[in-house]
């Protein structure tokens, strides 16, 4: 293990190097101007997978962008993690707000700036690093190890799942490992094992069959946006709790070993209403802030619209007002049955001085890792020797559909094993990657492929 360590630290520069040619492409998958760009960095990656010793390496075409894989199965009577990533990255726009061109990446302070730096090539990069100081020292890896590098997931992966369901056999696996997440803060190494799921909805109501004046028609029928704004508010109580029928009904609580653990982390209130310019925070009551961020479910309105919008005044009575509402769900909610309770609800508070349409537009479920399985035992022992400090556990809010499907369509449990920092600016301009996260990460994912073996075996 010693000579591998030593070869990640002896070739930090060139790692940097290469780094930056990967991050120069610009893989942004919703520009169809960028097509040739997509195809140029699934055939860079399947390169240097090939460059790096792994074998089977294929771009699988879609209809959308290539999925790249490769693999290295030579140790036999060990397990196989495959690990997933993607290629893709956000569009750089507004590039005004970048200090250095997004796809030309640049040092400055100790961070890696370009667009793909943390989300997700950078993090990606990580994993090949790794593999290779692993074969060019020892020749081997002391595990089994598969790729699967997609060009969709900032589009919705779209065609991943029916890849994934023609190629089970390929795929087959004992772990999944994702590296596309956040540390909880700088220097805190940590482990999350557990997203929230989503139930996304649209509200439209329609009143009258046509805007009318105000002045001529006001007082006489129910307003849309009216209606609809004391529809919305009813879906909460005054202690933040929402008030569907059924909507706790599947909820799992955490359990003390996790509360426990949101505990030892270093969370201030304070500083995170602060962070956020509001005075106060909200949220269901008799819970604490992170136990409402990551464990507890929500229920937002994301938008809200109808009548006259524009400059000036336009005395306008509208006919119809909408609302998109999402839910984040937690284990064990299912968002189908969400959605169905959403709608029942939502028709049965609707005056009847309007009509109401509900869309059930998206959904994902939950999903949650045991903090005492062979994968996450073995992230933790990792992250402490890559790191040198014992690491925490940590939840997520948000949402990675992919790790559900990987459950259900292979039957493998997910580990995130993230080295981003939740104020990377993924998603916006000036994106980076901490350095010392990125080569402790490279340093991490070496002892991960070491330990794992040592922790299934006592499953």
């Amino acid at each position: 293990m010693n000579s591998i360590l030593h070869f990640i630290e002896d070739n930090q520069t060139r790692y940097l190097d290469e780094l930056k040619t990967f991050l120069s492409i610009p893989s942004v998958s919703t520009n169809p101007q960028n097509k040739s760009d997509m195809e140029k960095c699934a055939h860079w990656l399947s390169d240097h997978l090939k460059n790096i010793g792994l074998d089977h390496i294929q771009i699988f075409p879609t209809e959308g962008h290539p999925i790249v894989y490769g693999d290295w199965l030579h140790a036999p009577g060990k397990p196989t993690v495959l690990i997933y990533g993607h290629y893709d990255v956000q569009p750089p726009e507004p590039i005004e707000l970048w200090t250095s061109p997004p796809f030309e990446a640049t040092i400055r302070d100790g961070n890696l700036y370009a667009r793909g730096a943390s989300d997700d090539k950078g993090q990606v990069f990580i994993h090949l690093k790794a593999i290779e100081a692993y074969l060019k020292n020892a020749g081997k890896l002391p595990i089994n190890i598969k790729f699967i590098i997609e060009g969709e997931e900032e589009i919705g992966s779209d065609h991943l799942e029916p890849f994934i369901k023609t190629h089970k056999e390929l795929l087959k696996t004992n772990l999944v490992l994702i590296s596309d997440t956040s540390m909880f803060a700088k220097g805190i190494p940590s482990v999350c094992y557990s997203l929230r799921g989503l139930s996304y909805m649209q509200i439209d109501l329609v009143g009258p069959g046509k805007d009318l004046h105000s002045g001529s028609y006001g007082g006489s029928v129910h307003n849309p946006i009216q209606a609809l704004t004391e529809i919305v508010a009813q879906l909460h109580d005054k202690n933040g709790r929402i008030t569907i029928p059924g909507f706790y009904n599947d909820v799992r609580k955490l359990t003390k070993e996790e509360r426990n653990a949101f505990k030892k982390l270093p969370w201030s209130d304070k500083k995170f209403a602060k962070d956020l310019n509001v005075k106060v925070l909200y949220g269901e009551k008799g819970f604490t802030t992170l136990e409402r961020l990551w464990a507890r479910p929500t229920l937002e309105c994301n938008g809200i619209w109808g009548g006259f919008t524009g400059e000036g005044a336009k005395t306008v009575l509208p006919s119809k007002a909408s609302a998109k509402i999402s839910m984040r769900l937690v284990p064990d909610q299912d968002p189908d049955k969400i959605a169905k309770l959403f709608e029942k609800h939502i028709r049965k508070i609707t005056p009847k001085s309007v009509h109401i349409t509900v869309k059930n537009l998206h959904g994902g479920h939950p999903a949650i890792t045991p903090i005492d399985s062979p994968g996450v035992r073995a992230a933790v022992a990792a992250l402490e020797k890559g790191f040198g400090k014992k690491p925490l556990y940590q939840r997520e809010g948000g949402s990675i559909p992919i790790v559900v499907q990987f459950k259900q369509l292979l039957g493998a449990d997910t580990v995130l094993l993230g080295f981003g920092l939740p104020d990377e600016n993924a998603h916006a301009p000036n994106e980076f990657i901490f350095l010392d996260n990125f080569f402790g990460g490279i340093r991490t994912v070496a002892h991960f492929y070491n330990e794992f073996p040592n922790y299934i075996s006592k499953k």
